[in-house]
């Protein structure tokens, strides 16, 4: 219906608001931690003093992501942003200004007249128009799909925390895709790990999942090939691509690392050794199309691992029903101060591998090029998961406090000539009580550094002390045994014999 007797609003331009209210913008203060510094050698061990040592004489032009432990002071709060006040001399361009939209009406004086509406007519179409050219302006576009942070009264608490700390690493989050032939294989997430200025290179850390091929009748896990030579495509932030080659693929801890050509910085996000049960995260992704940001609200949690997952696996516990569509393996789990702690294993068991594993795997990738363990042959479980009552029980009966519960041992094994079995208690190694799995993998790689050290190689066998509960017998009994230094992936071979007929 035309619009008769409104009152007329806009006959004179309105004056627009001074800049004081925030329309201009000024350039981002650059955010703390982006890059790796050299910290106070007085704070130093001996150890990561050599490790930063060796992997400065690897890569002297090279910057890395940075990494901080538990008691590291936190970011400092944003700063307040400032800009030069300075009148432009240059016009942004030539013509005259686009003028403020106004709707048309009609005036009570005109309301009779014979051609008045069809006037309307033409001048609400071409308002129309111009209102939706308006409407379709970057800055307008919020249609959904929305994100666990908007509008969400139940993230209320964090929710401005939560803006910042996504936006502080979301450059450091980008999309890769893999193909073998003409052939799609994966896709999956990456974050931007180190970059070479006097190369023009940059190395993205991902998921070994991007390059395996799923076997299709076994569901929520990976068990197909490695495909090593597949080709790689890496999908920057600007829509352009760029082709990933393969430098290196850790198939225990599933990850994998990817060299690009990059003639512009790259960010590079800060990761953060400490993280704890129930605290709030955010998994991050990046949608297929559009490369928009995939966020997902959930909290860490420890937990029993079931058969084929391994030990070291933290989880990520969401009631968000949408996450289970996204190709986020690969992608950050992200803290409330935007510092990485963990990287997306499987975003369909909601398992990650925490960044204090990712920290030690990398730091000997950069110095010996590859990233060893000890295969034990056995798997475990935590006491500290289980019932509070079943660890009193077994503090009180048989005083264990803390240790590990063997789960698996693997078939032929030395682990299986040693005696150990199914239930026994691993209290300790080398001297050192252990209490968490995520101890146990820090302390396996902790040792492979001294193999290192001692000029040793990748596949040599070697002994530690173990400290055993017997559970069958009640007794403690410390012994060597030996276990073998590789970068493959550790399988556990289950015991079974043929039944025969007398």
């Amino acid at each position: 219906m035309p619009k008769v007797g409104r009152r007329r609003t806009g006959e004179n331009p309105e004056k627009e608001r001074g800049a004081g209210g925030g329309g201009a913008q000024g350039e981002k203060t650059p955010k703390a931690g982006r890059r790796r510094t050299r910290g106070d050698p007085d704070l130093e061990t001996e150890r990561e003093a050599k490790k930063r040592s060796l992997a400065e004489e690897a890569s002297p032009s090279a910057m890395f992501a940075a990494f901080e432990r538990g008691d590291a002071p936190q970011s400092e709060a944003k700063s307040e942003r400032v800009y030069d006040v300075v009148e432009s001399v240059m016009e942004e361009s030539s013509g005259s200004p686009i003028p403020l939209l106004h709707e048309p009406y009609i005036p009570d004086e005109l309301a009779s007249h014979p051609g008045i509406h069809h006037a309307f007519e033409l001048a609400e179409a071409k308002y129309n128009a111009e209102k939706d050219h308006r409407y379709a302006l970057f800055t307008m576009a919020r249609g959904p799909p929305h994100s666990c942070l908007f509008n969400e009264r139940r993230l209320l608490p964090i929710c401005e925390t939560a803006k910042d700390a996504v936006l502080l690493v979301s450059g450091s989050v980008i999309r890769l895709s893999s193909s073998l032939g003409r052939v799609p294989l994966n896709k999956c997430c990456g974050l931007w790990f180190q970059q070479d200025e006097e190369k023009k290179t940059a190395i993205v850390l991902t998921s070994a999942h991007l390059v395996r091929k799923q076997d299709p009748s076994v569901m929520n896990q990976w068990t197909g090939k490695y495909h090593r030579d597949a080709r790689v495509i890496v999908h920057l932030l600007d829509g352009t691509t760029a082709r990933g080659s393969l430098l290196y693929l850790q198939e225990h801890y599933e990850i994998a690392l990817y060299e690009v050509t990059m003639h512009k910085p790259v960010e590079l996000p800060t990761f953060n050794d400490t993280v704890h049960s129930g605290q709030d995260v955010f998994r991050l992704g990046r949608d297929d199309e559009s490369l928009d940001l995939k966020i997902t609200h959930g909290r860490v949690e420890y937990k029993i691992p079931v058969r084929h997952e391994r030990c070291h696996y933290l989880y990520f516990s969401s009631d968000e029903s949408r996450h289970r569509l996204l190709h986020d393996d690969g992608g950050p789990i992200v803290d409330l101060e935007g510092k990485v702690v963990g990287l997306v294993n499987n975003h369909i068991n909601e398992t990650f591998v925490p960044s204090c594993i990712l920290h030690k795997c990398l730091d000997f990738w950069r110095s010996f090029k590859c990233m060893p363990r000890l295969h034990l042959g056995m798997t475990f479980t935590s006491i500290n998961l289980l019932d509070p009552v079943c660890i009193e029980r077994m503090k009180r009966k048989h005083n264990i406090e803390s240790g590990l519960i063997v789960q698996q041992v693997s078939k032929g094994s030395y682990a299986e000539k040693l005696g150990i079995r199914k239930g026994d208690v691993i209290e300790g190694f080398n001297g050192k009580y252990v209490s968490t799995t995520i101890e146990l993998e820090s302390m396996l790689v902790d040792i492979c550094w001294d193999h290192f050290d001692q000029r040793n190689k990748l596949y040599a066998e070697k002994d530690v002390s173990v400290l055993i509960y017997n559970a069958a017998k009640l007794c403690r009994r410390t012994r060597n045994l030996t276990v073998v230094v590789s970068d493959f992936g550790e399988d556990i071979i289950e015991g079974t014999y043929a039944i025969t007929i007398e």
